[in-house]
């Protein structure tokens, strides 16, 4: 065979190699991330938080529903659900059977805009145009799911305000609704966290430096958000493609501090982004990033 055909070849065999792997293993590799925070006060008792994130949950999932069912048995002090946990019209049902052992535990939660909208097929290079236009797919059974948790005593933080006592630790909560969808009104949380909350912790889908900075500036200590999916597509050596955000790629999944700590704010602010447990159905792959919930340990900062 000339070189000039086997390059060819050689590039289509590895494409066809890489998309299997992307598409039938990695996108099914369900993954636990664990990272210990520093952000309670001095001499705290160490805190669990289960965050889950990006279910894009369809009703044949049962791989992913029994592996998040099966996550309580990590006894997480608090669960937080950063949104789009639906994928289709009948996902609601078994995104709530999957929760169902997790829901006896304190959480909160907020929507994202794949809770609201269905996925609809898309031209995956749209992502490298910021100002590509959204069209959205068939709208969701969004309520149910909503008042599917609150029956069970999770706190929607949808544009609002919350508190929960965990573990002997009160902890102040506001949550905007998705900024992807510019559907955020922090004006309506806005104003200092908390001083005499133990933790003050800011909820979004979509990590909007604008909506960051607004939660820093009021004192929140921990942020939790999901949406980049890590990127999905992530190249070793490079990192994240894309990261279908305002968010800088350095920062598109995992833990990292977003302010420093000051004389004002001790603990500065963390922020959590989780990079997901599901795919859309219509691009079904991951590569270099697993699908992923994360177990955050909080533990006392130094003196």
């Amino acid at each position: 065979m000339r070189w000039y055909t086997a390059l060819p070849t050689a590039a289509l065999t590895t494409g066809a190699a890489v998309t299997a792997y992307a598409s039938l293993y990695e996108r099914t590799r369900w993954t636990l991330r664990r990272f210990e925070v520093p952000v309670l006060a001095p001499g705290s008792a160490p805190l669990t938080i289960l965050q889950l994130s990006d279910l894009h949950m369809t009703a044949g999932q049962r791989s992913k529903q029994a592996w998040v069912a099966a996550l309580a048995a990590l006894e997480p002090d608090l669960v937080i659900d950063t949104g789009d946990n639906l994928a289709g019209l009948d996902a609601v049902a078994p995104t709530l059977t999957a929760l169902k052992p997790l829901l006896d535990r304190p959480g909160a939660f907020v929507m994202g805009s794949n809770d609201y909208y269905a996925p609809r097929p898309k031209n995956p290079l749209k992502y490298f145009r910021k100002s590509h236009k959204r069209v959205h797919g068939e709208k969701l059974p969004w309520g149910d799911l909503r008042d599917g948790l609150l029956a069970r005593g999770w706190i929607d933080l949808t544009n609002a305000r919350g508190e929960l006592v965990v573990r002997g630790h009160r902890i102040a909560f506001a949550g905007v609704d998705d900024p992807h969808l510019k559907l955020d009104r922090y004006d309506r949380v806005a104003g200092p966290a908390d001083p005499g909350a133990d933790l003050r912790i800011g909820l979004s889908h979509s990590p909007e430096p604008r909506v960051l900075d607004r939660f820093t500036a009021d004192g929140y200590d921990l942020l939790l958000c999901g949406h980049t999916h890590g990127g999905q597509l992530r190249i070793p050596g490079y990192g994240a493609l894309v990261t279908n955000c305002g968010i800088d790629r350095q920062h598109v999944r995992w833990l990292h501090r977003w302010a420093q700590p000051s004389a004002e704010h001790p603990a500065g602010t963390w922020l959590h982004i989780s990079a997901g447990l599901g795919t859309s159905p219509y691009a079904p792959v991951r590569f270099a990033c697993p699908p992923e919930a994360t177990l955050l340990t909080l533990t006392a900062r130094p003196a």
